[in-house]
């Protein structure tokens, strides 16, 4: 298994064009012919393509220097060089590419088979047969292929899903995924289980389905890379809805505290993701005595706008409502 890269800085090169080519025409009763050096041909391009195959950017971490081929100079009998091959880089659904002196955002891949030129060829030399003229009949120079152009870009890589998992570490979003899709992520009662996002997709019916993500645990101070902070709290930009999963064992002030965390985290990194659709789970009530004790704290919170699900992703209970609560926030007109 690959390991999970999510960014890299990469010098990209294309190629060079072919020099023009200095030739005359010399044949059989012909012994003076005119000029008829053909033109070199174009370097090629260097391509970004985004792929859904790819969930990494683990092909540029060793390698992390590419370039195109150049164009072949041209030849007699204006024969042009043939163009130099198109490097073509695939990159995971969801990169963004940035010119790495300025920071500009140079491409956003959001969809599969996407393309970008991020470094183009060289233009070929003229061969000399452009330059005959009445007064200079017999050129006996040509151009020069121009050089391709050549940058180092940093990749970024921000995971595309409906729903993002959101809890602090042991919350049991990894338990939670497995059950509701066919994603195996790793589970462990430890910190940090999870090391990289997981994505699964949720089926509700042949026509309904959505794609969660399971990000890892977040823990104070996340913003300021404490624990895998701002390795991975970029992936949470891109989800559409939020999902709090938080330990329903722990009470109503340990559930509140948590959650007042997890917000303030997510706040630092960057206001709008407070902005996006949410909604709580309280995980493994199979371990709360009283599930009535819960009732107050769920009224209050779904009085701000969050909805509230009692669930156990061990046992399978209260799934089912959770996942049509979440297709109805990803399916409300905004």
């Amino acid at each position: 298994m690959s390991r999970f890269v999510d960014q890299a800085q990469i010098y990209v090169k294309a190629g060079d064009g072919g020099h023009g080519c200095v030739s005359f025409r010399r044949e059989k009763y012909v012994p003076r012919g005119g000029p008829d050096g053909g033109d070199g041909g174009r370097g090629g391009d260097v391509i970004l393509e985004a792929s859904e195959q790819l969930h990494t950017l683990y092909d540029f971490y060793y390698r992390t220097k590419f370039k195109a081929e150049n164009g072949r100079p041209g030849s007699g009998k204006k024969m042009a060089g043939r163009k130099g091959k198109d490097l073509v880089l695939k990159v995971p659904v969801g990169t963004i590419v940035r010119d790495a002196e300025t920071g500009q955002i140079l491409c956003d891949f959001t969809h599969p088979g996407q393309k970008f030129v991020v470094a183009r060829g060289g233009k070929g030399g003229r061969g000399n047969a452009h330059f005959a003229t009445p007064t200079r009949q017999v050129p006996r120079f040509a151009e020069k292929g121009q050089p391709g152009e050549e940058r180092w870009i940093i990749l970024e890589l921000k995971i595309i899903a409906d729903v993002g998992l959101v809890g602090l570490p042991n919350a049991g979003k990894s338990t939670l995924l497995s059950r509701i899709s066919a994603a195996r992520p790793k589970i462990a009662d430890y910190p940090f289980t999870t090391l990289t996002p997981n994505l699964g997709v949720v089926r509700l019916s042949e026509e309904r389905s959505f794609v969660v993500a399971d990000i890892p645990g977040l823990v104070e101070g996340a913003h300021k890379g404490v624990g895998l902070g701002l390795d991975f709290l970029r992936h949470i930009e891109r989800t559409r809805v939020l999902l709090y999963v938080l330990e329903a064992q722990k009470g109503p002030e340990g559930i509140l505290s948590e959650l007042k965390v997890l917000q303030q985290e997510l706040a630092h990194y960057h206001q709008k993701l407070l902005q996006k659709p949410a909604a709580v789970a309280l995980n493994k009530i199979d371990l709360v005595n009283d599930l009535s004790v819960l009732i107050p704290l769920k009224e209050t919170l779904e009085e701000q706008g969050l909805p509230v699900y009692l669930i156990s992703a061990a046992t399978g209970q209260g799934i089912k409502e959770l996942l049509e609560g979440l297709w109805r926030l990803l399916t409300l007109k905004r």
